[in-house]
């Protein structure tokens, strides 16, 4: 009995040794991004059910523990809530890593209403998915225009290209999901190869502000990004379909996006577009249907720590161009303008003929970043693109078919950059950007090449920091350095090399001489110094103030060095000039904001000083077997462009609003105290919106456009003698159409269908009185009216 009363003891004392739960556990709750303690985190103990509170040091305590597995679930206002087990073994301690950075992953609602800017001190403007999904059956140029101080230069109407503050093509820079666009942007007949259904946000930046983009966006930058991906088990999506009267036109558009909470996403995205001959309130514009397809496709994993992204687009765009702009002659041009209606009027017809383009673009990209704690996030980042583009000339024979210009650009780069914002008040951002470009132009079109064979080197490095001195001051400074290289093999016929004194300064480039031509190798570096500095002032809640100063360099694009010959789409002879040097820009911004629940004003003025600036001007006439032909040449001076952009909001009642957006633009060659060319006119747009949430979320607009005529504006008239009868006549191409105003209506509702998925219907009219009109920006105003009344009908089916 003795021995059996020890044994029982012993072994009490063992249960009882291994049982000591008299342990403690201490954890530090520590911001991964900057290890500030995180006060205030909620701790659940899963393993005892249990709750607790960091303190204002991040720390908490869990007592008289077992050894053993314990469980926590961690969570603090804009982190994602962290789980993790603790072996226990005795008295214990853990650095515990929480993320503020997790609100990058979740910007994006469902809906896809994202409205992140990019720059602090910039003059910048976000357009969300809703008024995207507006412009689903139109392009990125006419959305663009939702902006105060941006229009467009046209071809026609489905060849469109954004002006911002009275700038446009190669001073523009676009980002497609982080990828600048190479896609030949230097003539205004380019439009840029993006489709407007794969973009979440667009956000247009007026100057030079995003100098981590590029230090040659003189005239400003356009960012857009597809919908970001969410920390959240779902799939969800959207198909749009729509019609419109002109044009009879159709469009179709779906993206499916599958998101996982572990960070995996991935993301389709389709659209085809298809219209025949538009339509001018009094006549047929022959030739100007359009057949546009594109796809986009992405998947990667994307947590706070680290992710990576693959991204492929493909589009294609078969583009008619009016068949009366095709001119044989000087005096074509001068019958078409006198004539009042284009010369060459058919039936309708969904045939594209020449004179047409042909774009074809892929992109693919591959980036990955990686969060290193106490120090920042590293981001690298490839992508390569290929562009494709065909454009036809009216020809006969065999050569029907073949494209007078055959161009493919292919270009690869490679971008790295580091953010250091271990300081939340003041970060730095560290770059570098290589690139190669090469230009195959394509001899075997039977015409002389207007664009040679080149090979192009870019080299960039910056650095950009962000002070906040206070919470209602934020200062930023960048500084940014870019190297360009242009190799090229370029044709030259022995008269216009002498014409130009080409002899004289570059003989040396000639390196085979044949019997009516020189071939020659040019050489060109470009060394560019760009800067940016801007503050931003919160008087307070309802009152800021940002100015920003930008010094932007531009080197010479290869057309306007270049050029040589007949640009068929463009219905004119073109000469560039290899004696060009780079643009240097130098402007100021200041901006106003004004904000309360009801009235809302943004005021922003700019005064851009540009020297060498380089553009394309009516010069002369060339005489051809067909006649005499528009020559038109790029020259080089100094120039100066001043405006303001008012965009104002007011709430008349709960249900209605009333919203103004103004753009006044000047600009001048300060050498011949001239007027610029292309400028856009003094435009103001007023709308009138209804809305009724209670009833299906309705909406109804009444937007009035009123664009003013230019009265400033260089005379380039020339005269031409016809060779037969010497009669002489005066081409008018200078003189800009009368002022015009328009009228557009826009109405749309939600349905819902079930909890998760809803239906819109939406319904407009643009230029609903049937206005005939000719815009002074569209190079086709010679020939044609712009659009008339158009009824447009789009559902889309969110799910």
């Amino acid at each position: 009995m003795k021995y059996y009363l020890l044994i029982m003891a012993l072994c009490f004392f063992s249960i009882a040794h291994t049982q000591n739960c008299t342990y403690t556990f201490i954890g530090e709750v520590k911001d991964f991004h900057d290890s500030t303690p995180m006060s205030g985190a909620t701790i659940f103990v899963e393993t005892l059910n249990t709750y607790t509170t960091a303190d204002i040091n991040g720390k908490f305590s869990i007592k008289n523990l077992c050894n053993g597995k314990l469980t926590l679930v961690i969570s603090h206002v804009g982190c994602e809530t962290k789980s993790l087990e603790i072996d226990i073994n005795g008295d214990t301690y853990k650095e515990i890593n929480m993320e503020h950075h997790i609100e990058e992953l979740l910007e994006v609602k469902i809906s896809g209403n994202l409205t992140k800017k990019q720059t602090k001190t910039a003059q910048e403007t976000v357009l969300n998915t809703e008024i995207l999904e507006r412009y689903s059956s139109l392009n990125l140029g006419d959305a663009l225009k939702e902006v105060a101080g941006i229009s467009s230069i046209n071809t026609g109407n489905s060849i469109v290209k954004p002006i911002i503050n009275g700038l446009h093509s190669s001073r523009i820079l676009i980002l497609n999901n982080n990828v600048r666009l190479q896609d030949q942007e230097w003539g205004v007949e380019h439009a840029p190869s993006v489709d407007i259904n794969s973009a979440g946000q667009i956000s247009v930046v007026k100057g030079s502000g995003g100098l981590a983009y590029g230090g040659d966006a003189i005239g400003g930058v356009i960012i857009i990004k597809p919908s970001n991906p969410i920390l959240k088990d779902t799939l969800y999506g959207k198909t749009i379909l729509g019609g419109q009267t002109n044009g009879r036109g159709f469009n179709f558009n779906t993206r499916l996006n599958k998101n996982y909470k572990s960070g995996w996403f991935a993301q389709f995205q389709a659209s085809y577009k298809k219209n025949g001959d538009f339509k001018a309130p009094d006549y047929n514009l022959t030739n100007t249907g359009l057949d546009a397809k594109s796809i986009s496709a992405q998947f990667g994993k994307k947590k706070i720590e680290s992710g990576f992204e693959i991204y492929y687009s493909f589009l294609n765009n078969e583009v008619g161009i009016l068949g009366a702009s095709h001119i044989g002659s000087a005096f074509d041009l001068e019958r078409a303008i006198n004539s009042g209606q284009p010369l060459l009027i058919n039936d309708f017809s969904y045939n594209i003929n020449a004179p047409k383009q042909d774009i074809t673009h892929h992109l693919v990209k591959a980036s990955y970043y990686k969060r290193i704690q106490n120090f920042g996030k590293l981001n690298l980042q490839y992508d390569y693109q290929n562009n494709k583009r065909l454009e036809f000339d009216v020809r006969i024979g065999d050569r029907r078919n073949i494209p007078a210009i055959d161009l493919t650009l292919q270009t690869h780069t490679v971008l790295a950059d580091i953010n250091l914002d271990t300081n939340l008040n003041r970060k730095v951002n560290f770059g570098f950007m290589g690139r190669y470009q090469d230009n195959f132009a394509n001899p075997d079109t039977g015409v002389r090449r207007l664009i040679p064979d080149y090979n192009k080197y870019d080299f960039g490095v910056y650095t950009t920091t962000e002070w906040r001195l206070k919470n209602d001051l934020v200062i930023d400074v960048g500084l940014r350095y870019d190297f360009n290289r242009i190799d090229a093999k370029k044709f030259y016929r022995k008269s216009r090399w002498e014409e130009r004194n080409y002899d004289e300064d570059f003989s040396d480039i000639i390196i085979e001489e044949l019997p009516t031509q020189f071939l020659t190798n040019p050489v060109f570096d470009y060394h560019n110094i760009s800067m940016s500095a801007g503050v931003k002032y919160n008087f307070n809640e309802n009152n800021q103030i940002i100015f920003n100063y930008s010094l932007a360099s531009r080197p010479p694009n290869v057309s306007e060095l270049f050029s040589d010959g007949l640009h068929h789409s463009a219905a004119r002879f073109e000469i560039g000039d290899i004696r060009f040097d780079k643009e240097v820009a130098n402007r100021v911004s200041l901006s106003y904001a004004y904000n309360t629940s009801k009235f809302n004003l943004v005021t922003e003025a700019f005064y851009n000083r540009i020297s060498d600036f380089i553009y394309l001007r009516p010069f002369d006439f060339l005489l051809t077997v067909r006649g005499p032909f528009p020559l038109w040449e790029y020259q080089q001076t100094n120039a100066e462009l001043l405006g303001l952009d008012i965009s104002a909001t007011y709430k008349l009642t709960d249900a209605l609003e009333w919203q103004n957006k103004t753009a006044f633009t000047k600009g001048y060659d300060t050498k011949t105290e001239l007027a610029l060319i292309d400028i856009p006119s003094f435009n103001t747009l007023n709308k009138i919106t209804y809305n009724n949430i209670a009833w299906y979320n309705f909406s109804a607009s009444l937007k009035s456009e009123l664009v003013f005529e230019q009265n400033e504006f260089p005379d380039f008239n020339f005269d031409v003698t016809n060779q037969l009868n010497g009669e002489v006549s005066t081409v008018d191409i200078s003189s800009p159409p009368p002022t015009y105003h328009l009228l557009h209506f826009y109405s749309k509702a939600t349905f819902p269908i079930n909890e998760k998925t809803s239906l819109d219907v939406a319904f407009g009219v643009n230029n609903l009185l049937n206005t005939s009109y000719r815009n002074y920006l569209n190079r086709l105003r010679f020939f044609a009216d712009d659009l008339g009344r158009n009824i447009t009908l789009q559902i889309q089916i969110n799910y």
